[in-house]
């Protein structure tokens, strides 16, 4: 009940004091009401109807109905939302043969409070701080209520307790960019001592691929593959272990975050560097190239399909238990959200949002906070 408590706090409307005789009464009056909190049978959300680009077709719907909570799942009360270039290009129509139904509101990343739970979730209770991406497959069927809405049902297995130390905007921009970051380099088996080149080092991936590959070389613990349970020793990468990509103005973020060569993309061409690499991590969708810049027997993935062949295309699979696991490298500050410094957008600016994410010039992620 504390992380309600906390939540609920920041609304001066329902907390209007922290006196601790009122916050004794909220808090008591939340044990003894909150098996029937009530939940609103309509909800504010950003909807599109029809095809198209998302500055256009997206609208705002104050009359949406509440979705249906299977028991499987929890109800969320969204805080804060992140979101991704796929939000934009399921607007679009480029998936709609496996995508949902119209309308539709978007929306992967979340973060928020559980208000209700179903019969068959064991590792939640309302009132818990959780975050996530919401769809276990990134495009089968995505849900048609996302996390650009006041609340969302969204199964236990996606989703973890936000950790203690980040904010809902900060946990917000992690979910969908931070398991990506590491189920690619789990595709290409990376492990200590090889060689990484990391294109597009400053976005909302390639800024925790960096993180990511540092944090667990100065742990010195679990290898990336996860199944095969195998522990490295402490490994410092030498001199141009790891490069990463971009503009003039984010290279002093780059060696921040851990890359020993920064490569300015608007004044030399990455394939041209006379050293090659174990792994090309493409997170700007540039395959074609990356496979001139790796070593012979080297790998490329790319997050952008369907790729250059043998370039390794690969779609993230939403998973809680990754990010409980990642979870003491956030509370440790080890690993960090990169929020663009025009974030947090509000909820009415959610279209002005998306403009600015199409522009490619966001540095990290881009969020929308407070929402409704």
């Amino acid at each position: 009940f504390n992380s309600e408590i906390s939540y609920l706090s920041s609304f001066p409307f329902i907390f209007p004091s922290k006196h601790p005789f009122a916050r004794n009464l909220l808090f008591f009056t939340i044990m003894a009401n909150t098996p029937s909190i009530s939940i609103p049978s309509h909800i504010k959300a950003w909807v599109y109807s029809e095809y198209g680009n998302i500055e256009e077709v997206l609208k705002f719907d104050p009359r949406v109905p509440t979705p249906h909570l299977k028991e499987d799942q929890v109800l969320i009360k969204v805080v804060a939302a992140a979101i991704n270039p796929v939000d934009y290009k399921r607007a679009l129509g480029h998936f709609k043969d496996i995508d949902s139904s119209l309308p539709t509101a978007p929306g992967y990343d979340v973060a928020g409070v559980v208000v209700r739970v179903g019969n068959q979730v064991k590792k939640f209770e309302v009132g818990d701080e959780v975050y996530g991406d919401i769809n276990e497959i990134t495009l089968d069927h995505p849900k048609t209520i996302g996390s650009l809405a006041e609340y969302t049902a969204v199964e236990e297995k996606v989703l973890a307790h936000k950790p203690s130390k980040l904010s809902f905007v900060e946990a917000a921009s992690l979910p969908l960019a931070i398991i990506t970051a590491y189920q690619g380099l789990e595709t290409v088996e990376f492990s200590a001592g090889k060689s990484i080149l990391v294109l597009g080092g400053a976005g909302g991936v390639g800024s925790l691929v960096i993180q990511i590959i540092t944090s667990y070389e100065e742990a010195g613990t679990e290898y990336f593959i996860l199944w095969k349970k195998l522990t490295i020793a402490k490994h410092v990468f030498g001199a141009s272990k790891i490069a990463a990509t971009a503009s003039t103005t984010k290279l002093e973020l780059l060696r921040n975050l851990g890359a020993d060569l920064p490569i300015d993309y608007t004044k030399e061409n990455f394939e041209d560097l006379p050293h090659k690499f174990d792994v090309v991590y493409d997170a700007v969708g540039q395959s074609e190239r990356a496979l001139k810049a790796v070593k012979e027997g080297g790998k490329v993935v790319t997050i952008l399909p369907p790729g250059t062949p043998p370039a390794i295309p690969f779609l993230l699979t939403s998973d809680g238990a990754l990010l409980e696991k990642l979870r003491p490298y956030l509370e440790s500050g080890k690993v960090k959200p990169i929020l663009d410094p025009k974030s947090p957008f509000p909820f009415s600016h959610t279209v002005e949002a998306f403009s600015y994410l199409k522009t490619n010039r966001a540095t990290g992620k881009v969020v929308i906070h407070p929402i409704p």
